[in-house]
Protein backbone atom coordinates (compact mmCIF):
# COMPACT_ATOMS: atom_id res chain seq x y z
CA UNK A 1 0.00 0.00 0.00
CA UNK A 2 1.11 3.80 -0.26
CA UNK A 3 2.70 5.21 2.69
CA UNK A 4 -0.17 7.51 3.58
CA UNK A 5 0.00 11.29 5.08
CA UNK A 6 -2.03 12.63 7.81
CA UNK A 7 -3.90 15.51 7.33
CA UNK A 8 -5.41 17.89 10.32
CA UNK A 9 -9.02 19.25 9.29
CA UNK A 10 -11.07 21.01 12.14
CA UNK A 11 -9.49 19.21 14.84
CA UNK A 12 -9.42 15.32 13.21
CA UNK A 13 -7.17 13.59 11.76
CA UNK A 14 -7.76 12.45 8.24
CA UNK A 15 -5.66 10.15 5.67
CA UNK A 16 -4.97 11.15 2.64
CA UNK A 17 -3.13 8.79 -0.43
CA UNK A 18 0.19 10.80 -1.75
CA UNK A 19 0.46 11.51 -6.21
CA UNK A 20 2.71 9.37 -7.17
CA UNK A 21 4.33 10.40 -10.42
CA UNK A 22 5.19 7.94 -13.11
CA UNK A 23 8.82 9.77 -12.62
CA UNK A 24 10.88 12.38 -10.74
CA UNK A 25 13.51 13.98 -12.70
CA UNK A 26 16.59 15.79 -10.14
CA UNK A 27 18.52 18.66 -11.56
CA UNK A 28 16.76 21.08 -13.96
CA UNK A 29 20.43 21.13 -16.43
CA UNK A 30 20.22 20.69 -20.09
CA UNK A 31 19.70 17.14 -19.20
CA UNK A 32 16.96 17.36 -17.08
CA UNK A 33 15.50 19.44 -19.19
CA UNK A 34 15.57 18.10 -22.24
CA UNK A 35 14.38 14.51 -20.97
CA UNK A 36 11.65 15.88 -19.32
CA UNK A 37 10.35 17.78 -22.44
CA UNK A 38 11.48 14.18 -24.41
CA UNK A 39 8.87 12.27 -21.57
CA UNK A 40 6.29 15.16 -22.45
CA UNK A 41 5.71 13.33 -25.58
CA UNK A 42 4.17 10.75 -23.23
CA UNK A 43 1.01 10.03 -21.17
CA UNK A 44 2.88 10.13 -18.34
CA UNK A 45 3.10 12.36 -14.91
CA UNK A 46 6.51 14.08 -14.84
CA UNK A 47 8.42 16.41 -12.32
CA UNK A 48 11.30 18.02 -12.17
CA UNK A 49 12.87 19.16 -9.14
CA UNK A 50 15.58 21.77 -9.03
CA UNK A 51 17.55 23.10 -6.36
CA UNK A 52 18.01 26.50 -7.53
CA UNK A 53 15.54 29.23 -8.62
CA UNK A 54 15.11 28.92 -12.21
CA UNK A 55 16.41 25.79 -14.73
CA UNK A 56 20.07 26.04 -15.73
CA UNK A 57 21.58 27.94 -13.27
CA UNK A 58 24.17 25.69 -12.60
CA UNK A 59 26.70 23.61 -14.51
CA UNK A 60 24.41 24.62 -18.52
CA UNK A 61 25.13 28.24 -18.31
CA UNK A 62 28.62 28.61 -17.25
CA UNK A 63 29.97 26.68 -20.37
CA UNK A 64 31.77 27.41 -23.56
CA UNK A 65 27.82 27.02 -25.60
CA UNK A 66 29.79 24.73 -28.52
CA UNK A 67 27.78 22.11 -30.34
CA UNK A 68 30.14 19.50 -31.31
CA UNK A 69 30.65 18.33 -34.58
CA UNK A 70 31.74 14.96 -33.36
CA UNK A 71 35.00 13.94 -34.11
CA UNK A 72 36.35 14.62 -30.20
CA UNK A 73 35.16 11.89 -28.05
CA UNK A 74 36.19 8.40 -28.56
CA UNK A 75 33.39 6.25 -30.04
CA UNK A 76 33.93 3.56 -27.57
CA UNK A 77 32.91 5.38 -24.87
CA UNK A 78 29.21 6.27 -24.09
CA UNK A 79 29.92 9.93 -24.57
CA UNK A 80 31.80 9.20 -28.29
CA UNK A 81 28.45 7.60 -29.04
CA UNK A 82 26.26 9.89 -28.11
CA UNK A 83 28.67 12.96 -29.26
CA UNK A 84 27.06 12.87 -33.26
CA UNK A 85 23.52 12.03 -32.59
CA UNK A 86 23.28 14.40 -30.03
CA UNK A 87 24.71 17.08 -32.51
CA UNK A 88 21.81 16.24 -35.22
CA UNK A 89 19.26 16.65 -32.47
CA UNK A 90 20.43 20.43 -31.40
CA UNK A 91 19.28 21.15 -34.96
CA UNK A 92 15.77 19.40 -34.38
CA UNK A 93 15.42 21.28 -31.27
CA UNK A 94 16.42 24.52 -32.59
CA UNK A 95 13.99 24.08 -35.47
CA UNK A 96 10.93 23.21 -32.96
CA UNK A 97 11.88 26.34 -30.33
CA UNK A 98 13.69 28.71 -31.82
CA UNK A 99 16.77 29.74 -30.24
CA UNK A 100 19.98 30.80 -31.41
CA UNK A 101 22.00 27.63 -33.24
CA UNK A 102 24.45 28.43 -35.81
CA UNK A 103 26.61 25.74 -37.72
CA UNK A 104 29.98 27.87 -38.09
CA UNK A 105 31.84 24.64 -38.33
CA UNK A 106 35.30 23.98 -36.40
CA UNK A 107 38.77 24.32 -37.72
CA UNK A 108 41.19 21.59 -35.59
CA UNK A 109 44.48 23.08 -36.00
CA UNK A 110 48.37 21.78 -35.69
CA UNK A 111 51.15 23.98 -34.81
CA UNK A 112 53.55 21.70 -34.81
CA UNK A 113 54.57 18.31 -36.41
CA UNK A 114 53.85 15.92 -33.88
CA UNK A 115 50.44 17.32 -33.95
CA UNK A 116 49.49 15.96 -37.46
CA UNK A 117 48.98 12.60 -36.03
CA UNK A 118 46.85 13.69 -33.60
CA UNK A 119 44.43 15.37 -36.34
CA UNK A 120 44.71 12.28 -38.58
CA UNK A 121 43.42 10.31 -35.62
CA UNK A 122 40.63 12.75 -35.03
CA UNK A 123 39.77 12.88 -39.04
CA UNK A 124 39.17 8.83 -38.71
CA UNK A 125 37.89 8.81 -35.36
CA UNK A 126 34.63 11.78 -37.05
CA UNK A 127 34.73 9.08 -40.27
CA UNK A 128 34.31 5.99 -38.15
CA UNK A 129 30.84 7.93 -36.36
CA UNK A 130 29.42 8.65 -39.75
CA UNK A 131 30.25 13.05 -38.99
CA UNK A 132 29.75 14.03 -42.91
CA UNK A 133 31.80 17.05 -44.23
CA UNK A 134 35.52 16.23 -42.80
CA UNK A 135 38.20 17.81 -44.78
CA UNK A 136 41.98 18.21 -43.77
CA UNK A 137 43.26 21.49 -44.97
CA UNK A 138 46.61 21.98 -46.24
CA UNK A 139 48.59 25.22 -44.77
CA UNK A 140 47.30 28.02 -47.53
CA UNK A 141 43.94 26.54 -46.91
CA UNK A 142 43.92 27.31 -42.99
CA UNK A 143 45.22 30.83 -44.12
CA UNK A 144 42.49 31.48 -46.38
CA UNK A 145 39.62 30.06 -44.22
CA UNK A 146 40.70 31.79 -41.51
CA UNK A 147 43.33 34.67 -42.49
CA UNK A 148 43.49 35.96 -38.30
CA UNK A 149 45.08 33.20 -37.53
CA UNK A 150 48.43 32.34 -36.46
CA UNK A 151 51.32 31.94 -39.44
CA UNK A 152 52.58 28.71 -37.25
CA UNK A 153 49.83 26.65 -38.45
CA UNK A 154 50.86 24.27 -40.46
CA UNK A 155 47.76 22.18 -41.33
CA UNK A 156 43.91 22.03 -40.17
CA UNK A 157 41.12 19.79 -39.80
CA UNK A 158 37.92 21.05 -41.59
CA UNK A 159 34.37 19.95 -39.78
CA UNK A 160 31.10 22.28 -40.79
CA UNK A 161 28.74 20.38 -38.49
CA UNK A 162 30.12 22.16 -35.08
CA UNK A 163 27.90 24.76 -34.17
CA UNK A 164 27.42 27.41 -31.17
CA UNK A 165 24.52 27.83 -29.15
CA UNK A 166 23.08 30.07 -26.11
CA UNK A 167 23.36 27.65 -23.83
CA UNK A 168 20.76 29.36 -21.24
CA UNK A 169 18.62 30.70 -23.36
CA UNK A 170 17.73 27.13 -25.27
CA UNK A 171 17.43 25.48 -21.68
CA UNK A 172 14.59 27.75 -20.67
CA UNK A 173 12.97 27.26 -23.98
CA UNK A 174 13.37 23.32 -24.32
CA UNK A 175 12.17 23.79 -20.15
CA UNK A 176 9.19 26.11 -21.15
CA UNK A 177 8.17 23.65 -24.30
CA UNK A 178 8.17 21.01 -21.12
CA UNK A 179 5.71 22.57 -19.04
CA UNK A 180 3.54 23.66 -21.23
CA UNK A 181 3.06 19.62 -22.40
CA UNK A 182 1.87 18.75 -18.95
CA UNK A 183 5.79 18.74 -17.24
CA UNK A 184 5.36 19.95 -13.58
CA UNK A 185 8.68 22.10 -13.41
CA UNK A 186 8.94 22.45 -9.68
CA UNK A 187 12.38 25.28 -8.69
CA UNK A 188 13.96 26.39 -5.57
CA UNK A 189 13.64 22.68 -4.43
CA UNK A 190 16.63 21.22 -3.24
CA UNK A 191 16.52 17.20 -2.30
CA UNK A 192 17.60 16.83 1.19
CA UNK A 193 16.67 13.03 0.89
CA UNK A 194 16.00 10.03 -0.89
CA UNK A 195 13.99 8.00 1.62
CA UNK A 196 15.54 3.93 1.47
CA UNK A 197 13.50 0.98 0.17
CA UNK A 198 10.01 -0.14 1.81
CA UNK A 199 11.10 -3.98 2.44
CA UNK A 200 7.90 -5.39 2.93
CA UNK A 201 6.74 -3.37 -0.38
CA UNK A 202 9.03 -3.77 -3.29
CA UNK A 203 6.66 -1.70 -5.65
CA UNK A 204 6.50 1.32 -3.36
CA UNK A 205 7.11 4.86 -5.09
CA UNK A 206 10.29 6.10 -4.47
CA UNK A 207 10.32 8.79 -1.22
CA UNK A 208 12.38 12.02 -2.43
CA UNK A 209 12.57 14.74 0.59
CA UNK A 210 12.63 18.18 -0.09
CA UNK A 211 12.35 20.96 2.64
CA UNK A 212 9.28 20.95 3.84
CA UNK A 213 7.46 18.16 1.14
CA UNK A 214 7.88 14.14 -0.14
CA UNK A 215 7.25 13.71 -3.69
CA UNK A 216 6.62 10.03 -4.22
CA UNK A 217 7.57 8.88 -8.08
CA UNK A 218 7.76 5.06 -9.57
CA UNK A 219 11.04 6.22 -11.18
CA UNK A 220 13.56 8.66 -10.62
CA UNK A 221 16.33 9.92 -12.87
CA UNK A 222 19.30 11.41 -10.98
CA UNK A 223 20.36 14.22 -13.34
CA UNK A 224 21.60 16.27 -10.63
CA UNK A 225 25.06 17.58 -12.42
CA UNK A 226 27.97 18.07 -9.67
CA UNK A 227 26.30 16.59 -6.84
CA UNK A 228 24.77 13.37 -8.71
CA UNK A 229 26.83 11.40 -6.58
CA UNK A 230 25.32 12.41 -3.24
CA UNK A 231 21.85 12.51 -4.71
CA UNK A 232 22.92 8.70 -5.65
CA UNK A 233 24.47 8.24 -2.45
CA UNK A 234 21.19 9.74 -0.94
CA UNK A 235 18.91 6.58 -2.76
CA UNK A 236 21.61 3.95 -1.17
CA UNK A 237 23.63 3.24 -4.48
CA UNK A 238 26.94 4.96 -4.05
CA UNK A 239 28.81 3.52 -6.89
CA UNK A 240 30.89 6.83 -8.48
CA UNK A 241 32.05 9.74 -7.21
CA UNK A 242 32.16 13.30 -8.93
CA UNK A 243 35.21 15.96 -8.93
CA UNK A 244 34.84 19.01 -10.09
CA UNK A 245 37.31 20.28 -13.27
CA UNK A 246 37.05 24.58 -13.27
CA UNK A 247 36.90 26.40 -16.85
CA UNK A 248 37.44 30.30 -17.28
CA UNK A 249 36.31 32.02 -20.01
CA UNK A 250 36.13 35.37 -21.26
CA UNK A 251 34.26 37.51 -23.77
CA UNK A 252 35.65 40.23 -25.66
CA UNK A 253 34.20 43.17 -27.15
CA UNK A 254 31.96 42.83 -30.22
CA UNK A 255 34.13 45.22 -32.20
CA UNK A 256 36.06 42.01 -32.71
CA UNK A 257 33.28 39.94 -34.42
CA UNK A 258 34.48 38.52 -38.03
CA UNK A 259 38.15 37.79 -36.22
CA UNK A 260 37.29 34.29 -36.75
CA UNK A 261 34.56 32.91 -38.23
CA UNK A 262 34.52 29.26 -37.07
CA UNK A 263 35.71 27.64 -33.91
CA UNK A 264 39.15 27.55 -33.57
CA UNK A 265 40.28 24.30 -31.66
CA UNK A 266 43.98 24.12 -31.03
CA UNK A 267 45.16 19.90 -30.65
CA UNK A 268 43.44 18.54 -27.34
CA UNK A 269 45.19 16.84 -24.59
CA UNK A 270 44.51 13.88 -21.89
CA UNK A 271 42.48 16.28 -19.79
CA UNK A 272 41.29 18.97 -22.17
CA UNK A 273 40.02 19.64 -25.22
CA UNK A 274 42.32 22.89 -25.01
CA UNK A 275 41.87 26.36 -24.79
CA UNK A 276 39.45 27.49 -27.90
CA UNK A 277 38.91 31.00 -30.27
CA UNK A 278 35.27 31.21 -30.44
CA UNK A 279 32.49 33.42 -31.91
CA UNK A 280 29.51 33.47 -30.36
CA UNK A 281 26.05 33.10 -31.72
CA UNK A 282 25.67 36.52 -30.61
CA UNK A 283 28.49 38.20 -32.25
CA UNK A 284 30.92 38.51 -29.37
CA UNK A 285 34.15 36.33 -29.25
CA UNK A 286 35.22 33.86 -26.65
CA UNK A 287 38.18 32.13 -25.29
CA UNK A 288 39.06 29.26 -23.13
CA UNK A 289 38.55 27.46 -21.15
CA UNK A 290 41.10 26.33 -18.47
CA UNK A 291 40.85 23.31 -17.11
CA UNK A 292 41.41 23.12 -13.18
CA UNK A 293 41.06 20.33 -10.46
CA UNK A 294 38.91 21.72 -7.87
CA UNK A 295 38.04 20.37 -4.68
CA UNK A 296 35.01 23.42 -4.26
CA UNK A 297 32.43 22.33 -6.60
CA UNK A 298 30.66 25.93 -6.49
CA UNK A 299 34.22 27.30 -7.31
CA UNK A 300 33.09 30.14 -9.74
CA UNK A 301 35.89 32.40 -9.36
CA UNK A 302 37.92 33.80 -12.21
CA UNK A 303 41.63 34.22 -11.19
CA UNK A 304 44.33 36.29 -12.91
CA UNK A 305 46.30 33.01 -13.28
CA UNK A 306 43.26 31.65 -14.92
CA UNK A 307 43.54 34.74 -17.11
CA UNK A 308 47.01 34.32 -17.97
CA UNK A 309 46.41 31.12 -19.37
CA UNK A 310 43.57 31.50 -21.22
CA UNK A 311 44.93 34.46 -23.35
CA UNK A 312 48.68 33.22 -23.71
CA UNK A 313 47.15 29.95 -25.43
CA UNK A 314 44.52 31.68 -27.58
CA UNK A 315 46.86 34.85 -28.64
CA UNK A 316 49.07 31.68 -29.94
CA UNK A 317 45.90 30.62 -31.92
CA UNK A 318 45.01 34.29 -33.08
CA UNK A 319 47.68 36.90 -32.24
CA UNK A 320 45.29 39.59 -32.55
CA UNK A 321 43.59 38.91 -29.72
CA UNK A 322 44.43 41.22 -26.24
CA UNK A 323 42.65 40.84 -22.74
CA UNK A 324 42.24 44.65 -23.14
CA UNK A 325 39.43 43.74 -24.83
CA UNK A 326 37.57 41.70 -22.14
CA UNK A 327 34.05 42.54 -21.20
CA UNK A 328 32.86 39.90 -19.14
CA UNK A 329 34.66 36.97 -17.56
CA UNK A 330 33.03 33.97 -15.71
CA UNK A 331 33.66 29.83 -14.76
CA UNK A 332 31.56 27.01 -14.78
CA UNK A 333 32.69 23.61 -12.50
CA UNK A 334 32.28 20.59 -14.92
CA UNK A 335 31.02 17.60 -13.36
CA UNK A 336 33.72 14.83 -14.43
CA UNK A 337 32.82 11.20 -12.96
CA UNK A 338 36.20 8.82 -12.01
CA UNK A 339 35.25 6.54 -14.57
CA UNK A 340 36.02 10.12 -17.53
CA UNK A 341 32.85 9.07 -18.88
CA UNK A 342 28.54 9.28 -18.68
CA UNK A 343 27.43 7.00 -16.33
CA UNK A 344 23.69 6.46 -17.71
CA UNK A 345 21.92 3.54 -16.98
CA UNK A 346 19.61 1.74 -14.10
CA UNK A 347 21.08 0.68 -10.54
CA UNK A 348 21.01 -1.96 -8.00
CA UNK A 349 17.80 0.11 -6.61
CA UNK A 350 14.44 -0.46 -8.88
CA UNK A 351 13.44 2.39 -10.14
CA UNK A 352 16.25 4.31 -9.82
CA UNK A 353 18.20 5.51 -13.14
CA UNK A 354 21.37 7.64 -13.42
CA UNK A 355 22.58 10.90 -15.92
CA UNK A 356 25.52 11.41 -14.36
CA UNK A 357 28.97 12.60 -15.17
CA UNK A 358 27.61 14.64 -18.15
CA UNK A 359 30.91 17.01 -18.73
CA UNK A 360 32.10 17.53 -22.26
CA UNK A 361 30.56 16.90 -24.80
CA UNK A 362 27.75 17.04 -22.30
CA UNK A 363 25.68 19.81 -24.64
CA UNK A 364 26.22 18.56 -27.44
CA UNK A 365 25.07 15.45 -26.09
CA UNK A 366 21.85 15.86 -24.21
CA UNK A 367 19.16 15.07 -26.67
CA UNK A 368 20.81 11.93 -27.36
CA UNK A 369 20.81 10.71 -23.89
CA UNK A 370 17.64 11.94 -23.65
CA UNK A 371 16.55 9.15 -26.17
CA UNK A 372 18.55 7.16 -24.38
CA UNK A 373 16.89 7.42 -20.86
CA UNK A 374 13.62 6.58 -22.40
CA UNK A 375 14.80 3.88 -23.51
CA UNK A 376 16.69 2.84 -20.22
CA UNK A 377 13.40 4.09 -18.63
CA UNK A 378 11.30 1.84 -21.07
CA UNK A 379 13.57 -1.12 -20.28
CA UNK A 380 12.53 -0.91 -16.46
CA UNK A 381 8.94 -0.94 -17.29
CA UNK A 382 7.73 2.77 -17.61
CA UNK A 383 4.67 1.99 -20.08
CA UNK A 384 5.28 4.83 -22.94
CA UNK A 385 1.95 5.79 -24.73
CA UNK A 386 2.65 8.97 -27.09
CA UNK A 387 -0.07 11.67 -26.73
CA UNK A 388 -1.93 12.74 -29.40
CA UNK A 389 -1.93 16.29 -28.58
CA UNK A 390 1.93 16.96 -27.88
CA UNK A 391 3.08 20.15 -28.94
CA UNK A 392 6.57 19.76 -29.94
CA UNK A 393 6.65 24.10 -30.92
CA UNK A 394 6.18 26.75 -28.99
CA UNK A 395 6.23 30.35 -29.92
CA UNK A 396 9.54 32.09 -29.75
CA UNK A 397 9.92 35.28 -27.87
CA UNK A 398 10.07 38.43 -29.90
CA UNK A 399 14.03 39.29 -30.06
CA UNK A 400 13.93 43.37 -31.51
CA UNK A 401 17.15 43.18 -32.01
CA UNK A 402 17.21 41.10 -35.00
CA UNK A 403 14.29 43.04 -36.50
CA UNK A 404 14.75 45.20 -39.62
CA UNK A 405 14.11 48.66 -39.02
CA UNK A 406 10.87 48.18 -40.70
CA UNK A 407 9.71 45.64 -38.62
CA UNK A 408 11.00 47.63 -35.11
CA UNK A 409 9.32 50.35 -36.21
CA UNK A 410 5.95 48.45 -37.38
CA UNK A 411 6.31 46.57 -34.10
CA UNK A 412 6.40 49.76 -31.86
CA UNK A 413 3.54 51.33 -33.48
CA UNK A 414 1.33 48.49 -32.33
CA UNK A 415 2.65 47.87 -29.10
CA UNK A 416 4.77 51.16 -27.56
CA UNK A 417 6.87 49.47 -24.78
CA UNK A 418 9.01 48.00 -27.77
CA UNK A 419 9.52 51.75 -28.40
CA UNK A 420 11.32 51.68 -24.52
CA UNK A 421 14.71 50.77 -24.61
CA UNK A 422 16.09 49.35 -21.24
CA UNK A 423 19.20 47.76 -22.59
CA UNK A 424 21.85 50.03 -24.90
CA UNK A 425 24.34 47.72 -25.45
CA UNK A 426 22.09 44.68 -26.63
CA UNK A 427 18.81 46.57 -27.63
CA UNK A 428 16.24 45.27 -25.51
CA UNK A 429 12.73 46.51 -25.39
CA UNK A 430 10.35 46.59 -21.83
CA UNK A 431 8.05 44.68 -24.32
CA UNK A 432 10.84 42.03 -23.89
CA UNK A 433 11.68 42.03 -20.05
CA UNK A 434 7.93 42.33 -19.37
CA UNK A 435 7.20 39.00 -21.81
CA UNK A 436 10.52 37.27 -19.83
CA UNK A 437 8.40 37.65 -16.80
CA UNK A 438 5.51 36.23 -17.97
CA UNK A 439 7.40 33.06 -18.85
CA UNK A 440 8.85 32.19 -15.49
CA UNK A 441 11.98 35.13 -15.24
CA UNK A 442 11.68 35.49 -11.56
CA UNK A 443 15.36 37.00 -11.17
CA UNK A 444 17.50 39.04 -12.65
CA UNK A 445 19.92 36.39 -14.30
CA UNK A 446 16.83 34.98 -15.62
CA UNK A 447 15.73 37.98 -17.00
CA UNK A 448 20.00 38.14 -18.45
CA UNK A 449 19.42 34.77 -19.72
CA UNK A 450 16.23 35.04 -21.40
CA UNK A 451 16.77 38.67 -23.26
CA UNK A 452 19.86 39.58 -22.91
CA UNK A 453 20.29 42.12 -20.98
CA UNK A 454 23.15 43.33 -19.12
CA UNK A 455 25.17 41.28 -21.60
CA UNK A 456 26.92 44.02 -23.48
CA UNK A 457 29.75 46.21 -23.27
CA UNK A 458 28.62 48.06 -20.22
CA UNK A 459 27.53 44.70 -18.04
CA UNK A 460 24.39 46.29 -16.82
CA UNK A 461 25.32 49.56 -16.12
CA UNK A 462 22.59 51.46 -17.64
CA UNK A 463 19.88 48.59 -17.51
CA UNK A 464 19.99 47.20 -14.33
CA UNK A 465 18.00 49.27 -11.96
CA UNK A 466 15.24 49.51 -14.45
CA UNK A 467 15.17 45.50 -15.13
CA UNK A 468 14.84 45.25 -11.30
CA UNK A 469 12.05 47.48 -11.36
CA UNK A 470 10.10 45.76 -13.48
CA UNK A 471 10.59 42.09 -11.67
CA UNK A 472 9.51 44.36 -8.80
CA UNK A 473 6.38 45.66 -10.05
CA UNK A 474 5.39 42.35 -12.34
CA UNK A 475 5.57 40.01 -9.26
CA UNK A 476 4.37 42.58 -6.80
CA UNK A 477 6.94 41.90 -4.47
CA UNK A 478 9.48 45.06 -2.80
CA UNK A 479 12.49 46.11 -4.55
CA UNK A 480 14.55 44.25 -1.73
CA UNK A 481 13.09 40.80 -2.86
CA UNK A 482 14.49 40.58 -6.23
CA UNK A 483 17.62 38.85 -6.31
CA UNK A 484 20.48 38.43 -9.35
CA UNK A 485 19.83 34.25 -9.03
CA UNK A 486 17.56 33.50 -6.16
CA UNK A 487 18.67 33.22 -2.17
CA UNK A 488 21.05 34.70 -1.03
CA UNK A 489 22.49 36.79 -4.04
CA UNK A 490 20.32 40.21 -2.82
CA UNK A 491 21.30 43.51 -4.79
CA UNK A 492 19.53 46.07 -2.62
CA UNK A 493 18.77 46.74 1.02
CA UNK A 494 16.14 48.52 3.13
CA UNK A 495 17.22 52.37 3.79
CA UNK A 496 17.74 53.00 7.45
CA UNK A 497 15.24 55.24 9.02
CA UNK A 498 17.73 57.69 8.92
CA UNK A 499 19.03 57.13 5.65
CA UNK A 500 22.38 55.89 6.52
CA UNK A 501 22.43 52.87 4.85
CA UNK A 502 22.78 52.76 1.03
CA UNK A 503 19.53 52.75 -1.26
CA UNK A 504 21.22 50.25 -3.60
CA UNK A 505 24.04 48.09 -2.11
CA UNK A 506 25.70 45.71 -4.65
CA UNK A 507 26.00 42.47 -3.23
CA UNK A 508 26.11 38.45 -3.81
Amino acid sequence: MLDPESTAVEGLITMSVPVVHDVIIIGGGVVGVTLARTLSRFELDVVLLERDAEVGFGVSKANSGIIHSGIHADPDTVKGRLEWPGNVGWLRLRDDLGFGLAQVGELLVALAEDELATVEALHAQGRRKGVPGLEPYRQDQVRRAQPNLTREVIAGLWAPTAGVVNPYEAVLLIADNAARNGVQVVTSEPVVGIDPPVVDEPDAPIRVRTPGRTWHGRYVVNAAGLYADEIAAMAGVASFTIHGRKGEEYLLDKRLAGLVTSIIFPCPTETSKGTLVTPTYDGTIMVGPTAEATDDKDDTTTTPEGAAQVFAAARRLVPGISPRDVIAEFAGVRAVAHTEDFIIGPTDRPGFVNAAGIQSPGLTAAPAIAELLLDVLSDEGLALHEKDAWQPRSEHPVRFAQLSTEEQAELAVREPRYAQLVCRCELVTEAEILDAIDRGARTLDGLKFRTRIGMGRCQGGFCTWHCMQLLAERQQVDLPAVTKRGAGSWLVCERDDAGARPTAALGG
